[in-house]
């Protein structure tokens, strides 16, 4: 029995070095730009932009074949980030300043689908066929697109009520999220 158990800790050892020395031998150095650009992103990897995530669309920006505006969740912050990082000028005035949301499932609509969490990109829908959907408030991006697919109108997109965890301090001419609250009660 210990003569298995060393073995396979020598094993495991000694495959862990290799494969830790083969990463960094053969690591192959990637753009700066496109990382930062990452950096910026939200990460949630909601597809919005038309790309297959963050990471893509990243690499669209630091081409230059995407527009600043590419990506809805980030809002007026994100392009002025973005306008910054790259020395461009952005035109802000087409684009919506978004506001922190989570999809809410209204129960006496909801007649058990299952097309929205067949589309969800972060599994944040939870139910089974001809059963009552819920959703994972730490899970959902608000990307929307269980709104699109719900046929009965069930799944609405709603602005986060300021709480401890995401509350927060307003910049010098940006609204916090505790100006929010009378968007929220309306």
């Amino acid at each position: 029995m210990i003569a298995a158990i060393l073995s396979l800790t020598v094993i495991g050892t000694s495959l862990g070095l290799v494969l830790g020395l083969a990463a960094r031998f053969f690591r192959v150095e990637g753009n700066p730009l496109v990382e930062e650009l990452e950096a910026l992103l939200p990460g949630s990897q909601c597809g919005q932009c038309g790309y297959p995530g963050c990471t893509g669309a990243a690499q669209a920006l630091a081409d230059g074949s995407a527009p600043l505006t590419l990506c809805p969740p980030g809002g007026r912050a994100l392009v002025a980030a973005l306008a910054a990082r790259l020395g461009v000028e952005a035109d802000l005035s087409g684009v919506k300043d978004a506001v922190p949301s989570i999809a809410e499932v209204r129960e006496e609509l909801c007649i058990g689908c299952t097309r929205c969490y067949k589309v969800c990109p972060t599994d944040a829908v939870l139910g089974a066929a001809k059963h009552l959907h819920a959703v994972f408030r730490e899970a959902c991006t608000a990307c929307g697109s269980c709104v699109d697919v719900c046929p009965t109108e069930a799944i609405l997109l709603r602005p986060l009520a300021p709480s401890l965890q995401s509350w927060g301090w307003g910049r010098p001419g940006q609204p916090s999220l505790a100006d929010n609250e009378g968007r929220l009660a309306a």
